[in-house]
């Protein structure tokens, strides 16, 4: 079992800064992709960013030059560095696991999500 303990949401003002962390409950080392997604209330589950285990990482169009996710093995953590936050990143943060291996006959795994909320 891989459980993900998401931290780090709040109020911010509109260009400010949040910095999201992801707690693993596994050494992220043997976790293949994790990455930080978001949804808006009526709306979809979107990825915001994604970093493998070789460091290699995706972001979506929208915050591109914005964000940043890295990870820090030793500590099992993720991270997203959220800058000149607009009001339309509004959105409950979720962080996501994809294991090489299974863990009780499942691949993925999600957090519970922190809400991060940007004013005008």
């Amino acid at each position: 079992q891989v459980q993900l303990r998401e931290s780090g949401g709040g109020l911010v003002q509109a260009g400010g800064s949040l910095r999201l962390s992801c707690l693993a409950s596994k050494s992220i080392d043997s976790i293949n992709v994790m990455g930080w997604y978001r949804q808006a209330p009526g709306n979809q589950r979107d990825m915001v960013a994604t970093i493998t285990s070789g460091i290699s990482t995706n972001y979506a169009d929208s915050v591109k030059g914005r964000f940043t996710i890295s990870r820090d093995n030793a500590k099992n953590t993720v991270y997203l560095q959220m800058n000149s936050l607009k009001p339309e990143d509004t959105a409950v943060y979720y962080c996501h696991a994809r294991t090489a291996k299974p863990w009780n006959s499942k691949y993925d795994f999600w957090g519970q999500g922190t809400q991060v909320t940007v004013s005008s």
